[in-house]
């Protein structure tokens, strides 16, 4: 073997892509993440309804209502991508020729 194949493939391996799976995981981590997402996303709704329900009756002020609105936006903003993209990304699979 070739000392300049040795540094290539070393260089290689430390610009290994960041989208590639780290040794130990798998897809059940990638569950995992994907499930803690979407309890966060849950949470974030939940707790800006408690906000907004607070503040009709007086409970809390409007400063903490818009802000539990604005993570709300956020939070649907964020869902709303992530589900576009993973239907554009379903479209060009189908448009892939057999």
């Amino acid at each position: 073997m070739d000392i300049r194949s040795a540094f290539a493939a070393q260089g290689y391996a430390a610009t290994r892509p960041a989208t590639a799976p780290t040794p130990g995981e798998t897809a059940g981590t990638t569950q995992n993440t994907l499930g803690q997402a979407a309890t966060s996303f849950a949470e974030t709704l939940a707790h800006s309804e408690e906000v907004a329900q607070a503040a009709m009756v007086g409970k809390a002020d409007s400063q903490a209502l818009v802000q539990a609105l604005a993570q709300s936006e956020l939070a649907i903003e964020t869902a709303v991508t992530v589900r576009d993209k993973v239907v554009e990304a379903y479209q060009e699979i189908l448009r892939m020729p057999v």
